[in-house]
C-alpha cells in the first residue's frame, strides 16, 4: 500500500464531518425552537419530540466521534507509511475504514430516526387540522 491510498479518504472524511456538523446545528436549532414553544404553550407532541431529539443527539455525537477517529487513524496510517512501517500503516488504515463504516451506520440510524420525528410533526399538524375542522363545524352549527 502506498501513501496515496489513505490520502484518498481525506476529502471524503472531511465532507462527512462537515455534513455531521450541519446535522448537529439543525438539531440544536430544533431544540431551541421546541424550548420556545414549550415556554409559550405546553404540547403533548413536544415530549415525544424531545425524546427523539435526545436520541438523535446521542447518535450524532457517536457518528462525529467515529468520523473524527477515522480521520485520525487515517492520518496515523499515512504517517506510519511515511515512516515505512507498512504493517502498522495497513492496520491503521483498516481501523480507519472500520470506524468510518461505524460512523456511517450511526448516520443511517440517525436519518431513520429523523424521518420518524418528521412523522410526529406531520401527525401533530393533521391532529390540529382535524381539531380546527371540528371546531369550525361546531361553530357553524351553533349559528344555525
Amino acid at each position: 500500500m502506498t501513501l496515496t491510498t489513505p490520502a484518498l479518504l481525506f476529502p471524503a472524511i472531511s465532507l462527512l464531518l462537515l455534513a455531521y456538523t450541519n446535522r448537529f446545528l439543525v438539531l440544536a436549532q430544533l431544540i431551541r425552537k421546541l424550548a420556545e414553544e414549550e415556554r409559550s404553550q405546553h404540547q403533548d407532541v413536544t415530549a415525544r419530540q424531545i425524546q427523539m431529539l435526545r436520541k438523535r443527539i446521542s447518535l450524532t455525537k457517536r457518528m462525529q466521534v467515529a468520523g473524527v477517529l477515522s480521520f485520525l487513524l487515517c492520518t496515523l496510517s499515512m504517517f506510519a507509511l511515511f515512516l515505512s512501517l507498512e504493517l502498522l500503516g495497513l492496520i491503521l488504515f483498516g481501523a480507519s475504514l472500520i470506524t468510518l463504516s461505524i460512523s456511517l451506520v450511526y448516520s443511517l440510524w440517525e436519518v431513520l430516526l429523523s424521518t420518524n420525528a418528521l412523522n410526529v410533526q406531520l401527525q401533530d399538524i393533521e391532529a390540529l387540522g382535524g381539531a380546527r375542522q371540528r371546531e369550525s363545524h361546531h361553530t357553524s352549527e351553533k349559528r344555525r
